[in-house]
């Protein structure tokens, strides 16, 4: 049977974000992770797939991540859906972050979600897999059919997200990747929240056996 599932990833912006559009070419409902920037060049893309979006989903609260909400809720009047962890940082990131960026700030949360919640797209089913060590509230998106799964910044390419920042955790981090995601099947796709790798997306296998940040170098770059 022909699939009617949707999924575009796009980089967005000067930041190497990859946001995501997420639809079901049957029913039309669509929504997109983290759209950073080139909210219009995002909006055409669903309507030229016959998809509208009716949901904003932050992986995380970082400016370089949601900079676009303001601006995509405005032209489409989507929910904005994020981790109740993150949910108050929307609210509080500062002037000097907004004008570093030359960012929006964005609108508050419309939609609180927790760990095992499941998101749905049509007939798409998407569940809520809570990463906390980047930030408090990072989450991954995993559609168990499609075997694909969306890591943000806690995981990427031949590398993890930052643990630098006042609100990270490097146990946390690892905590969340050798259980949560690591715990996937293995042929499970990685598609991360950035574009700092050597390819666009991976694998759960590869990261496992490649990532030098899974292989014991957790004090190198972090």
């Amino acid at each position: 049977m022909k699939t009617t599932a949707f999924l575009k990833q796009i980089e967005v912006g000067e930041h190497a974000v990859y946001a995501y559009l997420i639809g079901d070419t049957q029913t039309g409902e669509a929504m997109v992770v983290d759209p950073a920037d080139d909210v219009d060049m995002l909006i055409g893309l669903a309507a030229e797939n016959g998809l509208r979006i009716d949901f904003i989903v932050n992986t995380h609260g970082h400016v370089d991540h949601i900079m676009g909400n303001a601006e995509m809720k405005a032209k489409t009047g989507a929910k904005i859906v994020i981790h109740e962890a993150e949910a108050a940082y929307l609210e509080k990131i500062g002037d000097f972050w907004l004008e570093m960026f030359a960012a929006r700030k964005s609108p508050p949360a419309d939609v609180i979600v927790r760990g095992g919640d499941e998101m749905t797209v049509g007939g798409q089913r998407w569940r809520v897999l809570h990463t906390p060590g980047h930030t408090p509230g990072s989450i991954c998106i995993y559609h168990t059919s499609l075997g694909v799964c969306l890591t943000g910044d806690t995981l990427f390419v031949g590398s993890v997200g930052r643990v630098d920042g006042p609100r990270s955790s490097k146990a946390q981090l690892l905590d969340s990747i050798v259980n949560q995601l690591l715990a996937l099947p293995d042929d499970t796709v990685v598609y991360p929240g950035h574009n700092y790798g050597s390819s666009p997306f991976s694998t759960i296998a590869m990261e496992r056996t490649e990532n030098p940040f899974l292989n014991g170098l957790w004090n190198v770059g972090l």
